[in-house]
């Protein structure tokens, strides 16, 4: 755990990580000025749609297009959270309209919110309180499946077991 947060590694498919290219990655948004010039890049239609986005154990904001994987947009890093953001105008302003942590390749808990704040509050971007949609993660400790926690059923969809309530996503050594 980092000054600025936990990070989590990625836990998703080998093969997605392996496809990640060297020195890649989402768009870096560390100030108003990149977040206005990235905006200004992007077509209605893209700003219709969430976007991928990462928090880096840097603490930036990174943003791709919404069916970029996570882990490509981290270009393969560790990350202090990961999920879907969308953008309105608010009073001619940029503002977060929905954001989550979905995101299956690092399965970030909802208390990686403390390093999205902050990312969004670093580029001047008005935010919810919190995660608009918040994903519970959570891997079987029989089957080592990974599950999405629905209202508050912690019970593995693969074999039935009962899942842990406190998070666990880290690959077993």
């Amino acid at each position: 755990m980092s000054a600025r947060g936990r990070g989590y590694r990625y836990v998703g498919p080998v093969e997605l990580k392996a496809a990640v290219l060297p020195g890649g990655g989402g768009c870096r948004i560390s100030s108003a000025a990149d977040f206005s010039s990235w905006a200004a890049e992007q077509s209605a239609a893209e700003l219709a749609e969430p976007f991928t986005f990462v928090v880096g154990t840097d603490g930036v904001l990174r943003l791709a297009p919404r069916r970029s994987e996570h882990v490509a947009c981290a270009g393969g890093a560790m990350v202090l959270s990961a999920g879907e953001i969308s953008f309105i105008r608010v009073a001619g302003r940029w503002a977060v309209g929905d954001v989550s942590n979905h995101s299956t390749g690092y399965c970030p808990d909802v208390v990686s919110w403390s390093a999205v704040a902050r990312a969004l509050d670093d580029v001047e971007l008005r935010r919810p309180s919190g995660f608009t949609h918040e994903v519970v993660f959570r891997r079987c400790p029989n089957c080592q499946e990974h599950n999405i926690v629905r209202e508050g059923d912690f019970v593995c969809v693969f074999c039935g077991r009962d899942l842990p309530e406190e998070w666990n996503m880290e690959p077993i050594a």
